[in-house]
């Protein structure tokens, strides 16, 4: 009853628009498309960010305003027309419309050679189905036809379309009815402008790219028709102009190359006459969940010399050193996700320094440590626009800044109250058996959004010369149960010393003065104490000239990976398969007893699992990783030395 009551009022305002003279209508039209961009905020939005997208880099925001309000206008008075055009006699809506160009279609028909039309939503575009067939008669006439809601109104919309003699296929009915027609001689056509969703292919529309219809490719290839383009311009109060171009598609062309032609022909035609096109159609729209573009069917086509406007993602980063290391792999698939991404991570100031490590970062953000959520969100608001942010942290507060900075799409796993806040969550994966790394948790945001997300093996670049320091972290900030007792993290810097000509660096925070001293005294001028002397992108320069760095499970460690150090750790209360050294020939050092992994900060009982691990085991694990260069090996295995005690 609904469907029927709309129709109803459609019919009774059609009725009345019909008694309206055409020119007035079309005066009126505007009117009401200015009283539309006043009170539709939401699509005057979207108007503006899509002309943005065609024309920022040409017009300046105010010129871009003045495009939206006319297009308004210009959108109000066409539609307005087209309801009374549909109801006028054929030689009336003739007499509307002036064609230019119309030579170039005769002569392909005349040759016998059918055509595919690649049509847009120029001007008062119904206006194909009602003047095309009166000139172009001689040949079957169609065009592909995707029903309307309301089944009444469309029925409708049908008769009006069909009355001047062009036959309308059904697009959920298939094509081979269009396949024949088209055999047969005759001309298709084929709204190519729209959004086509998971069933497009990605190529660039204005330099971004957009799913788009390969449609006129496919039928052209399959039945050998040549592919041409019509649009229809607003030439007046009430007067149209219909416009042919000629025919841009070759023998050679494939699917891809012709749907990439469709889309700058008709940009083209856009630019002539701006306010003419509809904007408010988002056609640059950021799919869900698969807005990173791997895994479509049809994939992405990038014309050579293509030049993409950017897709500008934000990564807002963890706030802990070694977390930020374990989802470098999940950044790396995320770039690669898509050829025009621009990756943007913003991290606390304290560890942003360790992302300009991962080439696949375009950008960093450093966020003051302690800064006010208002300071945060302006500080997003000052970059161009983003069109994504993806959130590793669970936190309320990230949620709260990309919101707050009016990022359109954010992306991350619910919970701590802040799924309101994100229109994409990404589901939580299923526990594993056998467990596996923290790294496979980030990893299912890009898996998720569309990318293939296999964990790399990146083997950064390192010194050719002998290095004869070694690195020493015997801190860890998350707690002393992940502390291996510091006289023994002695014992092995003095044993290794005395067997090879390498000298010790300790590195660590302020907070690890006192143990630093500990192992310092004991190792004299065999040793130097930097701990608590370093900034991060120091620790990063100076841990580079390390062999190999020896630690607890510390943020420090996985940095130390990142560089492509070789690592000998030693755990305790964590678990080393949840958060263990990432890459190749890395050592574990791990006593299993009956509480392990505990996880907690501060031993309740004996610290019996770091008790267990000896000196002479670290020791001998420190050799061997020195006499193998590094451990190298051909997997991205790490070499764990765990026993249960």
């Amino acid at each position: 009853m609904l469907d029927f009551g709309t129709y109803l009022l459609y019919r009774a305002g059609s009725a009345v628009v019909s008694v309206i003279p055409l020119r007035l209508l079309f005066r009126l039209g505007e009117l009401l498309g200015l009283a539309a961009w006043i009170v539709l905020p939401r699509y005057r939005r979207l108007a503006r960010e899509n002309l943005g997208i065609a024309f920022g880099h040409e017009q300046t925001a105010a010129e871009l305003r003045r495009l939206a309000r006319r297009h308004f206008r210009r959108l109000g008075a066409n539609l307005l027309s087209s309801v009374k055009l549909g109801t006028m006699p054929l030689e009336k809506v003739e007499a509307c419309v002036s064609l230019e160009n119309a030579e170039l279609v005769h002569n392909e028909l005349r040759a016998g050679r059918p055509l595919v039309f690649a049509l847009s939503h120029l001007g008062s575009w119904e206006l194909f189905a009602q003047v095309f067939s009166r000139h172009f008669g001689y040949v079957r006439n169609s065009t592909v036809y995707q029903a309307l809601g309301n089944r009444y109104i469309d029925e409708d919309v049908r008769k009006k379309r069909a009355r001047a003699g062009v036959e309308l296929f059904d697009r959920k009915q298939g094509f081979q009815k269009a396949i024949e027609l088209l055999r047969s001689g005759g001309v298709l056509g084929i709204l190519s402008d729209q959004h086509a969703g998971d069933h497009g292919l990605w190529t660039p529309f204005f330099g971004r790219l957009a799913s788009t219809t390969p449609l006129p490719g496919l039928l052209a290839k399959r039945t050998g028709a040549g592919v041409i383009s019509a649009a229809i311009y607003t030439a007046g109060p009430a007067r149209w102009r219909m416009v042919f171009t000629p025919r841009f598609d070759t023998a050679d062309d494939s699917i891809q190359t012709i749907t990439a032609k469709a889309n700058d022909v008709i940009a083209a035609q856009i630019r002539s006459a701006p306010e003419d096109w509809f904007w408010v159609h988002n056609r640059w729209k950021t799919p869900k969940p698969d807005f990173l573009l791997t895994d479509y069917k049809r994939g992405i086509h990038l014309p050579p010399g293509a030049q993409l406007q950017p897709f500008r993602i934000l990564i807002r980063g963890t706030n802990w050193l070694g977390d930020s290391v374990i989802s470098a792999d999940a950044v790396r698939a995320i770039k690669r996700g898509r050829p025009d991404s621009h990756v943007t991570v913003a991290a606390p100031a304290k560890i942003a320094s360790i992302w300009k490590l991962v080439p696949e970062v375009d950008e960093v953000l450093r966020l003051p440590g302690g800064g006010s959520l208002g300071a945060v969100v302006r500080r997003f608001r000052s970059e161009p626009r983003f069109d994504v942010a993806i959130l590793f942290p669970n936190s309320l507060r990230t949620a709260l800044e990309v919101w707050l900075a009016g990022v359109p799409r954010r992306v991350g796993y619910a919970g701590h109250h802040r799924r309101w806040l994100l229109n994409q969550i990404v589901p939580e994966p299923a526990v594993p058996h056998p467990i596996e790394h923290q790294m496979h948790r980030y990893l299912q945001f890009a898996r998720y959004l569309g990318t293939s997300a296999d964990p790399e093996v990146v083997a950064p670049v390192r010194p050719a010369r002998p290095l004869r320091r070694i690195g020493l972290c015997p801190g860890a900030e998350y707690g002393s149960a992940k502390r291996w007792l510091p006289e023994r993290f002695a014992e092995v810097a003095a044993s290794v010393a005395s067997e090879r000509p390498v000298d010790w660096i300790l590195f660590g925070t302020t907070a690890d003065a006192e143990i630093g001293k500990i192992i310092a005294d004991h190792l004299g001028d065999r040793c130097v104490n930097r701990i608590g002397q370093t900034t991060l992108d120091e620790l990063i320069m100076e841990l580079r000239e390390c062999a190999l760095l020896l630690t607890n499970d510390t943020g420090t460690m996985h940095l130390a990976t990142l560089l492509g150090v070789p690592v000998v750790a030693v755990f305790g209360s964590t678990e080393h398969r949840l958060t263990g050294p990432l890459g190749c020939g890395n050592h574990v050092i791990r006593r299993h007893v009956e509480c392990s992994p505990c996880f907690l900060r501060e031993c309740p009982i004996d610290f019996r699992c770091m008790h267990a691990v000896s000196s002479e085991e670290v020791t001998a694990a420190v050799l061997t990783a020195l006499g193998s260069n590094g451990g190298s090996v051909a997997d991205n295995s790490v070499a764990s030395l765990a026993h249960s005690a």
